[in-house]
């Protein structure tokens, strides 16, 4: 195979393993879509059970001074009663007494049972809108939850033919090389294959030996950058080798090695050694 076609397989595999990885990344975030909708149901369904609790209270107060005040008023009405048959005015001022006692008792058993009586409606009101919230939130959760499913569904099989047209782009490349490029790319933001300009990787912005720069010129075997890792190909920018050097050794690209060392940060520990040492046994080869 060619190296130009070879390189032209890599770009190729390069663009459909980062079109895998983005939809890969939307399957694992497909459900996060609907966490916080799972919260808001979590929260009303604590809200009902604490409302509910409140509106049991509620009704058994309610219930309890609903038969107390009967209880009085009977009672009060029974005196009343009584006051017509009695001649004693001594006895006529105990159960005058007794019926004024019972009037005021009342008075404040009505108060007492209008306000749990309000406080009944409100917690009504409360437990009603809970139960409407909890069933909204349920109804759209399920629904979404199918949508997510049928969307994971379509992903997994696009995800399926991008392998499968992976592997045919890749078919006749060793696979040495393919896994150690997939690493490269999901490490390096997407980008596995980079050209050299001159005697500077475009990758990294770092500045290569003259010996590798013809290496890569030679386009006879894949070599990989000793910084950065990536796949290098030679491109000619328009100037001299020579020429790169003067602008070099003149300060023009002074600021190339900082810049590369920032760009290393990105990049973890165990890629950079592995590539390194296969970079270096790829140029010994």
């Amino acid at each position: 195979m060619l190296m130009e076609e070879l390189f032209e397989r890599l770009r190729t595999f390069q663009e459909l393993l980062m079109e895998r990885v983005a939809i890969e990344k939307e399957v694992r975030e497909l459900p996060k879509s609907i966490a916080a909708q799972e919260e808001v149901l979590t929260r009303a369904r604590k809200s009902y059970g604490d409302r509910s609790v409140r509106l049991e209270e509620t009704q058994s107060r309610v219930g309890q001074l609903r038969a107390e005040l009967a209880d009085v008023v009977a009672h009060k009405d029974k005196s009343e009663q009584q006051m017509d048959s009695i001649t004693n005015p001594r006895e006529f001022e105990a159960l005058n007494k007794e019926i004024t006692e019972a009037g005021l008792k009342e008075d404040q058993l009505r108060k007492d049972l209008k306000r749990e009586e309000e406080n009944l409606r409100e917690a009504e009101v409360e437990v009603k809108a809970s139960e409407t919230l909890i069933s909204s939130q349920e109804a759209e959760i399920a629904e979404k939850r199918e949508r997510i499913t049928n969307e994971a569904a379509s992903m997994s099989a696009k995800i399926e033919a991008l392998k499968k047209d992976e592997a045919e782009t890749t078919s006749d490349i060793d696979p040495e090389v393919v896994f150690k490029f997939e690493r490269i790319i999901k490490s390096k933001q997407g980008v596995g294959i980079v050209p050299v300009k001159g005697v500077v990787c475009s990758g990294c912005s770092m500045i290569l030996p003259a010996q590798f720069v013809n290496e890569v010129r030679q386009s006879d075997k894949i070599v990989f950058c000793p910084y950065c890792s990536r796949v290098l190909f030679y491109q000619d920018g328009g100037e001299s080798q020579e020429d790169m050097i003067v602008d070099i050794e003149s300060g023009s690209l002074a600021d190339l090695d900082d810049f590369g060392d920032e760009s290393d940060e990105e990049y973890d520990d165990d890629s950079d050694d592995d590539s390194g040492k296969d970079s270096m046994s790829d140029s010994d080869d």
